[in-house]
């Protein structure tokens, strides 16, 4: 990729709609919080810490996410993760992001309370010192559906202090249909929640379907196995349903063959409304301006990558008036690029 573009990713003022809180934790803050929580990690240094992160395979991922879940002890740790979130964030110009966080994290750990005055000072402070801006998503782990419903309490609680915006259903996609969940997504969009869904990554097009049928959802969550089913690619063609597609992560989960070119180039061919996010970067050794130069060496062009820019500030759940100095600034920075 030519280094004018590579400066011009990385300048560009972006937004981010499909990452996981503790999925996004450096492996320094992980371990820092391990040692000061008292929490066993197969370990014994940093170092070894920061090569245990890097992926191998699906069940190492598991492993690594779970260990960084127990290591998040107090509400203090999500100040501190939402704080290094945003300062990541900024280093990339990401302007806002929108964030999964699992409700059952804290369960037994502290009061909901203790949660949203940690995520609300964690996002303020992060925004003070660094000028990037968060909101949450809570999600339901799938495999886990008797506690969907004190998920959704949690995020009603969250959406009353203006820190959730919406309820997302995440987790072990295979064997956990989204249909076990309509009634809890029925009742979300009744109580103004926004609602996504991860769908089409480790299952194909029916579970794409059951989120779009039986959840109603906003944005699908990956939805990359779409292209399965001609009839589901035109049924999301027609409605413009966002999806949200990180390639980086599809790669190291054995999604898409790591030798062949990510099927977006298919899915932006086909019309479909396509966003660009990094899932759980560090744990894949990505970002989100990789994740656009990754299209660029993939053969994207300028226009195209900045029109999945645009795609998805346009997804985000902001206000209109919120979108609209957004794309202000969005303006500014392509009227810059045309002095130089």
């Amino acid at each position: 990729m030519k280094s004018i573009l590579a400066d011009c990713l990385q300048a560009m003022p972006k937004v981010e709609i499909h990452v996981h809180l503790v999925g996004a934790i450096a492996a320094e803050i992980v371990y820092q919080m391990a040692q000061k929580n008292q929490v066993e990690i197969p370990v014994t240094s940093l170092e070894e810490w920061k090569s245990f992160y890097q992926f191998r395979d699906l069940a190492h991922f598991v492993e690594v996410y779970t260990i960084a879940s127990r290591c998040i002890q107090t509400p203090e740790d999500y100040v501190l993760i939402v704080e290094q979130f945003l300062k990541h964030q900024s280093e990339q110009n990401i302007k806002y992001s929108e964030v999964h966080f699992s409700t059952t994290l804290h369960v037994n750990k502290f009061s909901d309370d203790e949660l949203f005055h940690a995520l609300e000072t964690g996002a303020v402070q992060g925004e003070t010192n660094y000028g990037s801006r968060v909101r949450f998503i809570a999600t339901i782990s799938r495999h886990q559906p008797d506690l969907q419903n004190r998920a959704l309490e949690c995020a009603l609680l969250g959406q009353e202090r203006g820190i959730i915006v919406g309820l997302g259903l995440a987790g072990l996609e295979t064997g956990h249909p989204p249909e076990g969940f309509t009634e809890t997504f029925a009742e979300a969009k009744r109580q103004g929640l926004r609602v996504v869904a991860h769908g089409g990554e480790t299952e194909g097009a029916n579970s794409i379907w059951g989120a779009l049928k039986n959840l109603q959802v906003e944005r699908i969550g990956h939805g990359v196995r779409c292209l399965e089913d001609n009839a589901l690619v035109e049924e999301l063609r027609i409605s413009q349903t966002p999806l949200e597609v990180s390639p980086q992560s599809n790669y190291c989960l054995g999604v898409v063959p790591r030798a062949q070119p990510h099927p977006i180039r298919q899915m932006v061919d086909a019309g479909l409304y396509c966003t660009l996010n990094s899932d759980d970067p560090p744990m894949f050794n990505t970002n989100l301006v990789n994740e656009y130069s990754t299209l660029a060496t993939q053969g994207f062009s300028w226009e195209e990558l900045w029109q999945l820019n645009l795609n998805t500030l346009e997804a985000t759940f902001l206000r209109e008036a919120e979108k609209a100095a957004y794309r202000i600034q969005w303006q500014g920075f392509l009227e810059t690029l045309g002095e130089e």
